[in-house]
């Protein structure tokens, strides 16, 4: 599957791209807190990328890295516009959100809902294979 950045005039004036949008008008947060050791750790420059897959495309709404606090704020990416008539359901966006730190080998991925005018909170919990005596242990 090929990727395609948002920033991508060529994806940007597609089809597909604008249906997404228009089914997509609201805004909502992403918020990714990555650590290790149950929290007591941050993890500083573990990469993110933030993809959704729209018609057969793999779409990177956003790449960056952690600070030294672990965190990344304020990853703005198109959800639903919230229908404040019904929130039994809320409508929302699914994308996906992969942690990739070469240091100490890991790549994990996670389904993570976005919601319009919603701060969600992804917690990245590292836990670094460690070798024992010739073997590596998880």
């Amino acid at each position: 599957m090929n990727n395609f950045y948002i920033t991508d005039d060529n994806f940007i004036n597609s089809k597909s791209y604008q249906d997404y949008m228009q089914i997509n008008r609201g805004r909502g947060v992403l918020k990714i807190r990555a650590s290790a050791a149950n929290q007591a750790i941050p993890i500083n420059n573990l990469k993110i990328t933030v993809s959704a897959v729209i018609d057969n495309k793999n779409v990177i709404f956003y790449e960056g890295y952690t600070n030294s606090s672990g965190v990344i704020e304020n990853i703005l990416l198109p959800a639903p516009i919230a229908n404040n008539n019904d929130l039994t359901v809320p409508n929302k966006a699914t994308y996906d959100v992969s942690a990739l730190y070469n240091e100490a080998d890991i790549n994990q991925t996670y389904k993570v809902n976005i919601y319009d005018n919603i701060v969600v909170i992804q917690t990245i919990n590292i836990v670094p294979p460690m070798k024992v005596s010739g073997a590596i242990w998880q």
